[in-house]
């Protein structure tokens, strides 16, 4: 008899920010599968006997290679056990969310998504940054950072990006230079201000400021590291203005 997995966002830090269906899947899982950028307090949520399984991934170092993670859904699942894939943030942005409710369905494994807040929203509204105003900022994109040029990596359209008033760069502070560099090559002003926050939403957050010429320079001078968000836009100096959330460590700028 075929089980239940719950494919469920876990939000971007807080613990608070789960939403109130993610806290009933965690609540009667009998497996629950975890990434690395999830808060640890979730899991108190968890009932005894549940079995807990890390499945996080750093640069370089995967705790289970996606294939794996495969392979213990479907196997929990046709044991009949009601099983969690707890991801950081939304399941459906650069989770591999999808990869993993495709599998499913071909194994014929009933599934359910569960969306979670993405660090994209989150963290700029805790830096006290919109990501979109009226005045500021009319679009919107959400980006992944990583893809190098010289590694043949680079697939993004950084013209179209150029044109985009907020841009969100995921998984990009080793890249950052690159990012930057790239933006200003096809039309963004070098001035465009940029907020990089690290660990966004949770009592570790830190915020700072800069240019598209100065961001680099920046997160190397504050040793800036992962898990960080770049914002590029506008919309990053209303900030002065609206900034609310008490970050641990004083507003480096």
């Amino acid at each position: 008899m075929s089980g239940y997995v719950y494919i469920v966002g876990a939000g971007p830090g807080d613990p608070k920010l789960l939403t109130i269906r993610g806290l009933e899947c965690l609540q009667i899982a009998d497996v629950i599968l975890y990434d690395r950028l999830v808060n640890p307090q979730l899991l108190t949520h968890a009932k005894a006997s549940a079995e807990l399984i890390y499945c996080g991934k750093e640069p370089g170092k995967h705790r289970l290679i996606q294939e794996e993670i495969h392979r213990i859904l479907i196997e929990q699942a046709k044991l009949g056990k009601q099983v969690v894939r707890l991801k950081g943030g939304d399941p459906f942005v650069f989770g591999r969310g999808a990869e993993e409710a495709a599998i499913l369905r071909e194994e014929n494994i009933p599934y359910e998504v569960v969306p979670g807040i993405t660090a994209g929203i989150a963290a700029p509204a805790y830096a006290g940054i919109p990501v979109t105003h009226r005045d500021h900022g009319a679009s919107y994109a959400i980006v992944t950072g990583h893809g190098r040029a010289e590694k043949g990596e680079d697939f993004l359209n950084w013209s179209a990006l150029a044109q985009i008033d907020t841009v969100a760069f995921y998984m990009s502070i080793g890249n950052i230079a690159h990012i930057a560099n790239s933006l200003i090559h096809y039309g963004k002003n070098e001035k465009t201000p940029v907020a990089v926050i690290e660990w966004g939403t949770t009592e570790k957050q830190r915020t700072i400021t800069g240019t598209l010429a100065t961001i680099a320079e920046d997160i190397r001078k504050h040793d800036i590291s992962n898990p960080s968000l770049v914002l590029v836009g506008d919309v990053v100096q209303l900030r002065e203005q609206i900034a609310w959330f008490a970050e641990k460590e004083q507003e480096l700028c």
